[in-house]
């Protein structure tokens, strides 16, 4: 513990940012760089030279620096036990932190102030830095409590417009299926109605045609009971031939007049089909002013 106590702030900082190493490695040049700090060199610098030496690393993947690794955690862990504990004294130089560096933005000693991390930076006391950062915190906080205030705000409004929407989105899907039900109804009424007539028609013609069948079957029946009653006369004898050759032939009808066509008897299809989509499409239209 003697002799890490006499290492400085500066044995654990990276040639790089200047902070305590994080992730050092160890290049092949011996020198040690934190490892974020070394890719974003090499990125911005184009090819593999060590920052500090300008020597090219033999390795893409340079392996971690352990010791240097555990004794800055080490630092940093007695540092901040000495932080917490509410001590004002330099971990490094033990003098009292009188004074704050405003580019580091970290309390300092006069040591500090002139130690190579901290030269040529301006500095304040430590009372009147607080001072200054407290009223510009301050500031920045009512700021940000304004803010936050304007965010719940707008986040209640925005989560009671999300709600009216779901609820217009509902109320207007309702809508809609109630004006598409009407017309649903009507077409149905429609269907309804011309499939009744085209019913109407076809009971009407089927009648028509059924009663003209009996007439027919009627007429049939006669002529064909004439046909064999004439058939047998003319199997008799000559002399019973010649004898009923009177009756015979009263008995035979005159030549019946071929059966009339019966006009209309067919479904009148036109009528129903013809620019049907046209006519519901019409009727629809005289209705829509009453829905």
């Amino acid at each position: 513990m003697a002799a890490r106590n006499l290492l400085s702030e500066e044995d654990f900082s990276c040639p790089v940012c200047c902070d305590i190493f994080r992730d050092p490695v160890l290049l092949s040049c011996s020198h040690s760089v934190c490892k974020t700090c070394l890719q974003q060199f090499w990125e911005k610098k184009g090819s593999q030279e060590c920052p500090v030496c300008r020597r090219r690393s033999s390795r893409d993947d340079p392996p971690c620096n352990l010791v240097l690794k555990n004794l800055c955690e080490s630092f940093l862990e007695s540092r901040s036990q000495r932080a917490s504990a509410g001590s004002e004294i330099c971990s490094l130089h033990n003098e009292k932190l009188k004074l704050f560096c405003l580019e580091d933005q970290q309390p300092v000693c006069v040591v500090c102030q002139t130690s190579k991390k901290h030269k040529n930076h301006e500095c304040c006391p430590v009372d009147e830095a607080v001072c200054d950062f407290k009223t510009k915190l301050k500031t920045s906080l009512e700021s940000l409590q304004q803010h936050l205030k304007v965010l719940e705000e707008d986040k209640q409004a925005c989560e009671e417009t999300a709600a009216h929407i779901k609820y217009q989105s509902q109320h207007t899907e309702r809508q809609i299926k109630e004006e598409f039900e009407k017309i649903h109804q009507f077409l149905r009424d429609e269907e309804a109605a011309r499939i009744a007539a085209l019913k109407e028609e076809e009971e009407q013609k089927s009648h028509m045609m059924r009663r003209k069948i009996e007439e027919m079957s009627v007429e049939i029946a006669s002529l064909s009971d004439q046909i064999t009653n004439t058939e047998k006369e003319m199997e008799a004898d000559d002399i019973l031939f010649l004898l009923n050759l009177s009756s015979t032939l009263k008995q035979l009808p005159h030549t019946p007049e071929k059966p009339e066509k019966v006009s209309g008897a067919l479904i009148n299809v036109a009528k129903h089909l013809s620019n049907l989509k046209f006519r519901v499409w019409e009727r629809m239209q005289k209705i829509l002013q009453y829905w």
